[in-house]
């Protein structure tokens, strides 16, 4: 008897568990399904003091230490979850910018009265001040300690008398100063994780500077400007980029590069107010973590250059600060409370599977397939016969076709006010690129995307405003922006030869609209007589 070749040898299904799942979680991105798992809860909820600072001490420690500046005091957090482990005075003053030495036994704050003091951070029985440092007239808002090449000796402070100073801790006496770093209050400071000599503030005068402590008061290494008072600096992990907040923007810099702005981030709608840096503990990965006024704490890719998810919180922030293993988040609000967000952990079944898994064992009973009953409540059911196919007299009703979504509108819908601009200009659509303007418009953030084109994407919008500011159904909006941009980039217009040309093409353009209208309304005066007469 021949064998029958129609069904295979050996027929079995595939395991529930290799199939894929086609669930919400399945079609999540990796960072928000990372990010979502976190749940929040209030550690301290008391006056209403603001949270102005938080910070973790470097992952040297067994368990997480956070240290929080929260009214008069510095409060210090430990264990899993983070539970209250003592309060260190700091003489009646307000307490600003605690920070971790590299090995986590120091902890170092300033105060309203602009003095700096040390203590122990890794013997919870001493609470008096190991060092006091004291140079600054005002409040001591950033004090840092070097993060590379394991510097212990020396630290980093500036203040809202705009005076920088770099101590030497154990003889308490500054290696050297600067008098007038900068024009405004400093309110933040980084220190380079590729260089303990290097480390960068930001001020309220919206400059950036770059310091090398081996040339001592001799000047910044760099300087670059912001665009709006300053909050906070943070350098990210590689050392050669910078992250700077002010306004309602987060701002990317190549120092590198002697100062090239790399991307713009403009998804808060207040100003922020602190920066973090977040890792991922499945992959590893880096976030940028900014923090608002707006209650949001916002989770940034910088290698992709794009938003990944957000927090939402129901009161104002003021800091934000991620643990080392990138379990736990917290976030200081301006009415005292911090909110502790923690990751859950993974299943037990889930690390028994892993366990099975290394042991080698293979499972030789095949699971028998079970067949799917179709029923109204399933989706499946509706989907049914959707591959057969039409017959003659069947009405058939196609599905209506998908409507592609502009880049522009993609770039909007990201918050990249500017890239959208150049993208509607770069269509030489008119309607596209005015309806873009209008809604950056209605976003009050056409005059900022104007200021920051460079001079290829100026050329550009000048280009379009000679071609179509004359048209009569977008004259009235198109000469009020090209008015505006006369007046925003007058100096980069005239240092530009080909920029001065569209100038010149636009102002020949809106002479020969002006005569056509004296033309025409010369015409007008002539027939309306007429026109009067004949009525008659």
């Amino acid at each position: 008897m021949a064998a029958d070749t129609s069904k295979p040898f050996f027929p079995a299904a595939p395991h529930q568990a290799l199939v894929p799942s086609r669930g919400a979680a399945a079609r999540a991105s990796l960072d928000g399904s990372y990010w979502r798992a976190f749940r929040s809860s209030e550690l301290v909820s008391g006056a209403e003091f603001p949270v102005t600072d938080l910070t973790f001490a470097p992952a040297t420690a067994s368990s997480p230490l956070l240290a929080a500046a929260w009214s008069t005091s510095l409060h210090l957090f430990s264990g899993d979850p983070l539970q209250s482990l003592r309060r260190i005075s700091v003489a009646g003053d307000l307490a600003f910018s605690p920070t971790f030495r590299c090995d986590g036994a120091l902890l170092a704050a300033g105060d309203k009265r602009g003095v700096v003091r040390v203590f122990r951070a890794d013997k919870p029985a001493t609470g008096a001040a190991l060092r006091t440092l004291r140079a600054h007239a005002a409040e001591t808002r950033v004090v840092r300690y070097p993060v590379a090449g394991g510097d212990k000796l020396h630290l980093i402070t500036a203040g809202d008398d705009a005076l920088l100073t770099y101590w030497d801790v154990p003889s308490e006496t500054p290696v050297f100063t600067v008098p007038a770093a900068h024009r405004d209050y400093i309110r933040g400071g980084a220190a380079s994780p590729a260089d303990h000599n290097i480390f960068a503030t930001g001020s309220y005068d919206r400059s950036v500077k770059l310091w090398d402590a081996r040339t001592g008061n001799s000047g910044p290494s760099l300087s670059f400007s912001h665009g709006e008072l300053v909050e906070s600096v943070l350098f990210l992990p590689s050392g050669g980029l910078l992250a700077t907040a002010g306004g309602n923007v987060v701002k990317i810099w190549d120092v590198i590069g002697g100062g090239r702005l790399v991307h713009s981030v403009e998804s808060h709608v207040k100003t922020v107010m602190a920066l973090a840096l977040g890792k991922m503990a499945t992959t590893g990965e880096t976030r940028l973590l900014s923090a608002g006024i707006d209650g949001y704490v916002k989770c940034f890719d910088f290698g992709k250059l794009k938003m990944t998810h957000s927090l939402r919180h129901p009161q104002p922030l003021l800091s934000v600060a991620c643990s080392p293993c990138g379990t736990v988040l917290v976030a200081g609000s301006a009415k005292g409370k911090i909110y502790m967000s923690k990751r859950k952990n993974k299943a037990v079944d889930d690390e028994h599977e892993d366990k099975r898994a290394g042991n080698g064992e293979i499972d030789w009973a095949s699971p028998e397939p079970e067949k799917p009953v179709l029923r109204p409540n399933y989706y499946r059911y509706f989907l049914r016969g959707q591959n057969e196919k039409a017959k003659e007299g069947d009405f058939v009703i196609e599905k209506p076709k998908k409507v592609k979504i502009a880049e522009h509108d993609k770039l909007l819908r990201k918050f990249t006010h500017k890239g959208a601009l150049v993208s509607a200009l770069a269509r030489n659509n008119p309607r596209s690129a005015v309806a873009v303007m209008e809604e950056l418009v209605a976003r009050r953030k056409l005059v900022r995307s104007i200021g920051n084109l460079d001079m290829d994407e100026l050329g550009l919008l000048l280009e379009f405003l000679r071609r179509n500011a004359t048209l009569p159904r977008y004259a009235r909006f198109l000469l009020g922006v090209a008015n505006k941009v006369l007046e925003m980039r007058g100096e980069d217009i005239r240092s530009d030869e080909k920029l001065r040309t569209h100038v010149r093409n636009l102002k020949r353009m809106v002479g020969e609209e002006i005569q056509i209208q004296h033309t025409l309304l010369g015409i007008q005066g002539m027939i309306s007589p007429m026109l009067a007469l004949a009525s008659r």
